[in-house]
């Protein structure tokens, strides 16, 4: 071979290995670098195009208790009994995850969960015991709910439900109440609602601005109240100061010497039970109309007092439930003579038509849906403005504008005849 002949396929060599590493420089650094071990975490092969396409859901993933503990996107996407699969890139996942995927591991906590008012019951506050055509609830789930929340599943769709319309209610309602869905595959509602995607997180679970997603406003004006409490202030104050990331069995009040809502709702506090029960510690139905007493008031309200009392005094304690009650009482007998008012009405003929189509209607919900509801959750919550300026005071003045409004139905109903 000529001199000539091996200098030309030297240059020609040297020139496509310079082209190959030109080439090279132009792609992405998640391409080219050596994994290291938080990128193997993230289970290297779909991390390799969600970095590209999505860091944030790769980032999250790196930061959470899974990644540290070896659990890879698989674990959790893979199809489980029920589900719909999708192909994707040589992997078969499932299409849609649900709380259905984390019971295979999180069996205990998925069942608490499903004794909830979170589950079933807030499907069926919006939609009824039938549930939404897409996602009906099954007569499984309706009995499960009932036999712990005796009428919360067995009742008709919120009226609201047809008068607002379905882009209002699917916006709005449903963007919390869906913590309960029905899914296809058998299983209630979705454990991101609390613990967020990827991330998986008990800190952000423990945070009351996460509850507060839901449970905010004029008629579950929970995070306001807690806002204002002494609890609330002293978390303001001192956040930077409490753990909120140790593991649930063994949260002490050292690490929450403030509580959020969790700490009172969820948490083991100092060895205490861990439940995804929110309404296992709650004596009384807040929410109701005519508020009464839950099926396990006596169990529940110890297991409340025995939280409360990892802070508070035994007398403390007993004097905010026995004056807490109290204000439940006198609630009560303001709804129920505002609703003896209205349903006097109807009785009589006077009141006619469907709900929401009378002024009278609009003024008897806000009254207790509203002002009822704020009333009693600040007493027991330590929101004093809220007992008074936004619970009493309001529900006073409407009483004495619906009895105006029922004398100038029956004195027009008087003419008529």
């Amino acid at each position: 071979m000529s001199f000539r002949s091996v200098f030309i396929a030297l240059v020609i060599g040297f020139s496509l290995i310079l082209a190959g590493f030109l080439i090279n420089r132009q792609r992405p650094s998640s391409e080219t670098d050596q994994p290291n071990e938080a990128f193997v975490r993230a289970t290297g092969k779909c991390a390799e195009c969600h970095s590209r396409q999505h860091y944030s859901v790769v980032h999250e993933y790196e930061l959470s208790v899974h990644a540290k503990k070896g659990i890879n996107c698989l674990d959790c996407h893979q199809q489980v009994a029920g589900q719909e699969k999708l192909e994707h890139h040589g992997f078969v996942l499932t299409k849609s995850l649900t709380s259905a995927n984390c019971k295979s591991c999180h069996a205990l906590q998925y069942e608490q969960y499903a004794h909830s008012r979170h589950a079933a019951p807030s499907w069926a506050a919006v939609y009824g015991e039938k549930g939404s055509k897409e996602h009906p609830l099954t007569a499984e789930q309706v009995a499960l709910a009932e036999k712990f929340h005796p009428g919360s599943c067995k009742r008709p769709a919120n009226p609201l439900v047809t008068v607002e319309g379905h882009p209002a209610v699917q916006s709005g309602c449903v963007s919390c109440h869906a913590i309960g869905r029905p899914n296809a595959d058998g299983s209630i509602g979705n454990c991101t609602s609390c613990h967020a995607r990827h991330i998986a997180s008990v800190e952000l679970a423990r945070l009351p601005t996460t509850c507060a997603q839901c449970h905010m406003g004029p008629d579950h004006s929970q995070i306001e109240i807690y806002t204002e409490s002494k609890h609330g202030v002293l978390f303001n104050a001192q956040r930077k100061m409490l753990n909120l990331a140790v593991s649930p069995q063994k949260l002490t009040t050292r690490d929450m010497f403030v509580p959020t809502c969790a700490t009172c709702h969820m948490s083991g506090l100092n060895g205490l039970n861990v439940t995804h029960d929110p309404s296992e510690r709650l004596s009384y139905n807040l929410f109701a109309e005519i508020t009464k007493p839950r099926e396990n008031f006596a169990r529940a309200q110890e297991s409340m007092k025995n939280v409360c009392l990892q802070c508070h005094t035994q007398p403390l304690v007993e004097r905010v439930y026995k004056e807490a009650e109290a204000v439940v009482v006198s609630t009560n007998d303001k709804v129920q003579s505002a609703k003896n008012i209205v349903d006097g009405l109807r009785k009589d003929g006077i009141l006619k038509g469907r709900p929401f189509e009378n002024p009278i209607d609009f003024a008897y919900f806000d009254l207790w849906h509203y002002y009822g509801r704020t009333s009693k959750h600040g007493a027991f919550m330590g929101g004093a403005d809220f007992v008074q300026w936004h619970g009493n005071y309001p529900m006073l003045k409407h009483i004495v504008e619906i009895r105006s409004a029922a004398d100038e139905m029956r004195r027009n109903d008087g003419k008529k005849k």
